[in-house]
């Protein structure tokens, strides 16, 4: 819950914009703009949100400079109103730091570096030689396994697992011979891990999340994946072994990622979709098929599996057709 309030004057103070009303007002928390009441702050960056403006009991709106003459009411003008939200919230909702900082239930091996104002809640376990940056937070049943590597102001949800043993595995015979996982995880600066995701560890090198990396919950990354900096993946993504993901990528929730890919910078998959080749280029890719009624879909299906026939008539009527040109 948020504290005694801020005043707006006080907000637009400390985090710039334009403050158009009464800067005496003070809100305590956030709302959306049809539920916002007393006391709460609400944002527009959506345009087709536009008609709740009029109906709205927040005590204050957060909106761009186009919109800015659509609302009488008090209101901040900043260019990103989404952005600018993200960082009201975060003034009103400050994290606490609990009054013992290392839980007692915590399991914490030998030869671990933990950084200042480190955090680390019930249950996690750090294995030997990990290492935890300044000002990171661990919440509970996070397992660090040994040699891990993670930066500053990470925060980690519960039950994430860095650095467990990559699927690793040479077939002999009938049987599968394991192969030690001699790796590492390095996770750089400012990266958020979602509950229960996963990071496996490398195989013979690191497995490496850039700077800023933002993973959300359930998402598994293989042994020796290279995430670039800033990049942002929603729910249930799986990335398999030794892929190379650039800076700046999104991917959306449920999409699949083959081994030993590469995407460039600035790609961003579509949820759902299945990368099954190196996206070189930037640019949005999307694979998924969309939902409809199961018959159509088995119709359509079936279509689909008769494309390379019909590709190949199609080229035998063209080349019948430049014959024909040519003796005309």
């Amino acid at each position: 819950m948020a504290g005694e309030g801020v005043r707006l004057d006080a907000i637009v103070a400390q985090l710039g914009g334009t403050l158009l009303g009464d800067g005496a007002i003070g809100v305590h928390g956030v709302g959306t703009l049809a539920g916002a009441g007393e006391g709460q702050i609400t944002f527009l960056a959506n345009p087709k949100y536009r008609s709740q403006l009029a109906a709205t009991r927040a005590a204050a709106v957060i909106l761009s400079p186009a919109m800015q003459e659509g609302y009488d009411g008090p209101r901040i003008v900043a260019d990103n109103p989404y952005v600018y939200y993200a960082r009201v919230a975060q003034l009103l909702y400050p994290s606490r730091i609990p009054e013992q900082p290392i839980h007692p239930t915590a399991v914490i091996g030998r030869d671990v570096l933990l950084g200042e104002g480190v955090v680390i809640h019930a249950g996690c376990v750090i294995g030997d030689g990990a290492s935890i940056g300044d000002d990171s937070i661990l919440h509970p049943n996070v397992t660090v396994y040994a040699g891990c590597r993670i930066g500053k102001r990470a925060l980690i949800h519960a039950g994430a697992v860095i650095g467990a043993d990559g699927f690793g595995f040479a077939k002999a015979g009938e049987a599968w011979l394991k192969i030690p996982q001699v790796g590492r995880v390095i996770i750089g600066d400012d990266v958020e891990i979602g509950a229960n995701t996963t990071i496996d560890r490398g195989a013979i090198e690191d497995t490496v999340i850039g700077d800023g990396v933002k993973l959300d919950n359930q998402i598994q990354v293989g042994h020796n994946v290279v995430i670039g900096d800033h990049s942002a993946m929603a729910g249930c993504v799986g990335i398999a072994g030794s892929a190379r993901i650039g800076r700046r990528c999104t991917v959306g929730g449920g999409a699949i990622i083959l081994g030993h890919l590469e995407l460039a910078d600035d790609v961003h998959v579509s949820s759902g979709t299945l990368v099954a080749k190196s996206l070189k280029q930037p640019g949005q890719y999307t694979g998924a098929f969309p939902v409809e009624r199961h018959d159509g879909w088995l119709k359509n299906a079936a279509h689909l599996r008769h494309l390379s026939k019909l590709a190949d008539r199609v080229h035998e009527l063209e080349k019948k057709l430049s014959e024909l040109e040519k003796k005309s």
